[in-house]
């Protein structure tokens, strides 16, 4: 991503971007700043958006070929389209190859097949950027760095606490920042106390919680935490996917730990963040035997049938699971 800022910074651009991955702030970030790099804000003329798996491919080649209108170039966005995932069309494959030089394609995904004959040519012709979920450290100095420009400080502990509860998922992060600095608008500080009391745990850091107290076989605490779930309006089938992908990953961190697999290799396999893997993940699956974690995805899979079939209701269903997962 260093190389999109160093574009913008001299003002030598690729005709053709790739922004891709996981991290949406990233990729929201870097097209709204390559676009108004490329092309005024305010000229529409010159500046297309296309959105959706229904993008008429045909339709953005055309218009790639077509002279800017009384500027110096033509910018074509194209979003979530699934073409990097798809069989590569022969017309676009051409046009990346023999790109105008008014022209400017970039397109934003989330997920792309790096094998795929369309990201080779993207890669062979212009720029491939991976946004990618943030580190702890690069998410703690971005977070400071927000804080900063409003005259703001946050101590150590306020700072891990804010982590803990929203996550790494950056948009996350920026409305809870918004929200702290709204509420210390007088004061230069923000503390644990001010995180605690306005910050929103996360629906997967409450699923965490939950199997946490699971673990721990405290039932009290983990019926707290799905009756608070509820009250939230969060649908109890909803609630059970998020409990059944928990304990999945935890299967998947446990078998690999005992493989010898190392941190960053488990990480990459399973897609969590290595902050969180470290920090959660490793930790409660060392809390659970194998056998109690295959047992658990099996019993919610029974659940779900159970309320598909019409045989339980879905609010008492997911109540069962916790129960019999956490008795002692």
């Amino acid at each position: 991503m260093k190389r999109i800022v160093q574009d913008i910074k001299s003002g030598q651009f690729c005709n053709v971007y790739l922004l891709y991955g996981e991290e949406a702030y990233l990729r929201r970030q870097y097209r709204d700043n390559l676009r108004k790099a490329l092309v005024p804000e305010e000229d529409t003329m010159n500046c297309s958006v296309f959105s959706g798996k229904d993008t008429n491919i045909n339709e953005v080649i055309d218009l790639a070929g077509t002279m800017p209108f009384f500027a110096e170039r033509r910018v074509i966005i194209v979003e979530n389209s699934g073409l990097f995932k798809a069989a590569a069309n022969d017309r676009l494959l051409t046009l990346l190859k023999n790109m105008p030089e008014t022209s400017y394609l970039i397109f934003v995904e989330e997920e792309v097949d790096k094998r795929g004959k369309l990201y080779k040519a993207v890669a062979a012709k212009g720029y491939a950027a991976l946004c990618e979920v943030q580190d702890e450290a690069t998410l703690k100095k971005w977070i400071m760095g927000l804080l900063k420009k409003e005259n703001k400080m946050i101590t150590a502990d306020a700072l891990t606490l804010l982590l803990d509860k929203t996550g790494a998922n950056m948009e996350t992060i920026r409305r809870e920042v918004e929200k702290l600095v709204c509420y210390k608008y007088e004061d230069e500080g923000i503390t644990a106390q001010d995180v605690e009391e306005l910050c929103t745990v996360q629906i997967q850091n409450r699923i965490f919680e939950m199997v946490e107290a699971v673990a721990a076989k405290n039932q009290k605490a983990a019926l707290s935490l799905y009756y608070d779930l509820l009250a939230l309006k969060e649908a109890p089938m909803k609630i059970l996917a998020l409990i059944a992908r928990q304990f999945n990953m935890l299967l998947q961190v446990k078998e690999m730990k005992k493989k010898g697999y190392p941190e960053n290799e488990i990480a990459q396999r399973t897609g969590l963040n290595a902050y969180f893997l470290k920090k959660k993940y490793i930790p409660q699956a060392a809390q659970f035997k194998l056998y109690q974690l295959e047992a658990a995805l099996r019993e919610c899979v029974e659940a779900e049938e159970r309320v598909k079939t019409g045989k339980m209701a879905d609010t008492l269903s997911v109540e069962l699971i916790i129960v019999g997962l956490s008795a002692k």
